[in-house]
């Protein structure tokens, strides 16, 4: 069996400084805005020029506004020049003069500077988005500390960006084979691997131990950390492992998620590729990443054919 290789999570690349000491000085961010690099966001997707994102200077999308404006962090130049990053999220009517493109369309051509700004940017966008209430009483929440903090109009609770934490896991049998599943939801051949949420309490060593159990049937021995990549779609983090099976003969689809599974050699994989069989995950994924490195040196030639974020 070969040994593991470290594992490309193309979304967990990141350069900028997230300086989080400067969040709570509104005078400084409010003076670092004109000269500030901007990216814009708007209901999931980025304003982009072609495959790239379009940053533009905050002094061109006019003054500060704390509710929309984030502060992503700090850039150090060659030259010893302090760079600051913000997003603005906004809303656009995207026509012919304004190009937007979603994180899944573009992950895969950023810059790792861009890739973490992205990341960062989508992540806080989401949350505002998603709680623009007080979870203790009830009442609106104001926009504090660069976009990272809300805090309660009402009881001055204040309330911070959560982070959804789920496993993913690569199952392999002792001759290495993968085992690999569909879900109903998915387009027809769409297959990849095995994940779920954390639950209250669980380790996730459990929670990879149980998942697989659920949706496969088989055991796990052996199981590796592999990495972890933010999936902020809208606010995970995907925790990667690697486990052995030694029961593979038992593996079944649950038939409620999972509705088909299948076992592929290299062979077989390259097979499926070929004759269309076979849709696997985008290069941004995790998922296509743990195959990727399972498959080898190659699989950037061999495993080219259709994609599919679902």
């Amino acid at each position: 069996m070969k040994t593991p290789k470290a594992i490309n999570l193309p979304l967990s690349l990141a350069e900028v400084d997230r300086a989080a000491h400067l969040r709570l000085d509104e005078k400084y961010l409010t003076n670092a805005w004109p000269d500030a690099h901007v990216l814009q966001f708007s209901d999931e997707k980025f304003l982009a020029n072609g495959d790239q994102l379009q940053i533009i200077k905050g002094k061109e999308l006019g003054a500060y506004q704390s509710q929309s404006d984030y502060f992503l962090g700090i850039n150090k130049t060659a030259s010893g020049a302090t760079e600051h990053f913000f997003v603005r999220d906004q809303s656009f009517v995207e026509d012919s003069q304004i190009q937007l493109k979603t994180l899944r369309e573009i992950g895969s051509f950023l810059s790792p500077r861009d890739i973490g700004l992205a990341v960062h940017a989508q992540g806080l966008a989401n949350w505002h988005k998603k709680h623009p209430r007080c979870s203790q009483c009830g009442a609106a929440t104001s926009v504090i500390s660069g976009g990272s903090v809300r805090k309660c109009l009402i009881d001055e609770s204040e309330h911070y960006p959560r982070t959804d934490s789920a496993i993913i896991v690569l199952v392999k049998d002792n001759n290495d084979r993968i085992l690999l599943g569909r879900q109903k939801v998915w387009p027809k051949n769409r297959f990849s691997t095995f994940a779920g949420f954390v639950e209250p309490g669980e380790s996730f060593e459990h929670c990879v131990v149980r998942e697989v159990a659920e949706e496969a049937g088989v055991e796990l021995t052996a199981i590796n950390y592999l990495g972890s990549q933010p999936w902020p779609f809208p606010s995970s983090l995907m925790i990667a492992f690697e486990a052995i099976t030694t029961n593979p003969d038992a593996a079944r689809p649950d038939g409620d998620e999972i509705e088909e599974i299948r076992w592929f050699s290299r062979a077989d994989m390259k097979e499926a590729i070929a004759n269309k069989s076979l849709i696997l995950p985008l290069d941004i994924s995790v998922a296509r990443q743990m195959i990727n490195a399972w498959y080898g040196d190659e699989a950037k030639n061999e495993l080219k054919g259709s994609e599919s974020w679902r």
